[in-house]
């Protein structure tokens, strides 16, 4: 039986079949199936984004430290017992794959993940930490970013089951705050859009909501009533203007003797 070839010879075998004429050109990767126990570093590949290790034997990831454009990262069946300090870099992996190792301790491997922003999918199963039993509801809080956790769609629910576990008090105060109030319609009653398919109705002010009431904070069911309670509620500014060219002078009063006539003043009132 051929002995595994060590990971360096891997990576020369890789890029070979590949074709690849200088590190600048490798983007992806394979290096799955071969029995490795150890990578030499992948530093010189700075624009790799696609990696497979799976179904190796790793035990560390140090040979990731400079490898911050990868996108996507396989590392599912191999013996990893502990991740703190040599993923957290990436912030760029939208996909990782670490199911079926050795992973132990929830706290710390979550903790490594937490600045991968753009990660939306997630596998974890088949480690210790996934026996947990609010494992997957912690995973949800923490990395709210992932939509794919174990191959299961991270549902509404399930965050806001995570947001009340994981932050009580924020998650009564949301609850405090009600905006509107509750429809008089029977539950699963079909809601349709409000189209054209009844008489315009007259707009109603509702009773309470008197002139220059600030203080009045009765809901809606219709935001067209909002609008006229805002509108008739706003106070009052007046414009005037005259013709001052039809004004007479104080010298023009003392020399006429006749009445002067009204001003002719013109006045438009705003909301």
């Amino acid at each position: 039986m051929a002995a595994a070839p060590a990971g360096g010879q891997a990576v020369e075998n890789q890029l070979k079949i590949c074709g690849f004429k200088s590190n600048g050109d490798v983007i992806g990767l394979y290096l799955a199936r071969q029995g490795l126990r150890s990578i030499p570093s992948l530093s010189q590949f700075n624009r790799l984004k696609y990696l497979w290790l799976n179904n190796n034997k790793i035990q560390d990831l140090n040979f990731l430290i400079k490898n911050y454009c990868l996108t996507e990262l396989y590392l599912n069946n191999n013996e990893l017992t502990d991740i703190s300090g040599a993923l957290k870099h990436l912030c760029s992996l939208q996909i990782l794959f670490l199911h079926n190792n050795e992973l132990k301790k929830l706290g710390k491997t979550v903790k490594e993940l937490k600045g991968m922003i753009s990660l939306h999918t997630l596998n974890l199963f088949q480690n210790p930490l996934a026996y947990d039993p609010d494992y997957r509801l912690y995973v949800i809080y923490i990395l709210p970013s992932v939509q794919l956790l174990d191959r299961k769609l991270v549902t509404q629910r399930e965050r806001e089951s995570a947001f009340h576990l994981y932050n009580p008090e924020r998650s009564l105060l949301v609850q405090s705050i009600a905006f509107g109030k509750r429809v008089k319609t029977p539950l699963g009653a079909p809601v349709g859009s409000r189209r054209c398919i009844h008489p315009a109705r007259r707009l109603i002010m509702p009773s309470g909501c008197e002139f220059a009431d600030n203080t009045n904070k009765v809901p809606f069911e219709n935001p067209e009533d909002a609008v006229l309670v805002r509108a008739v509620t706003r106070s009052l500014t007046e414009f005037s203007s005259v013709d001052w060219n039809k004004v007479a002078t104080c010298q023009e009063r003392r020399l006429q003797n006749k009445a002067e006539e009204p001003l002719e003043k013109l006045t438009v009132q705003f909301r």
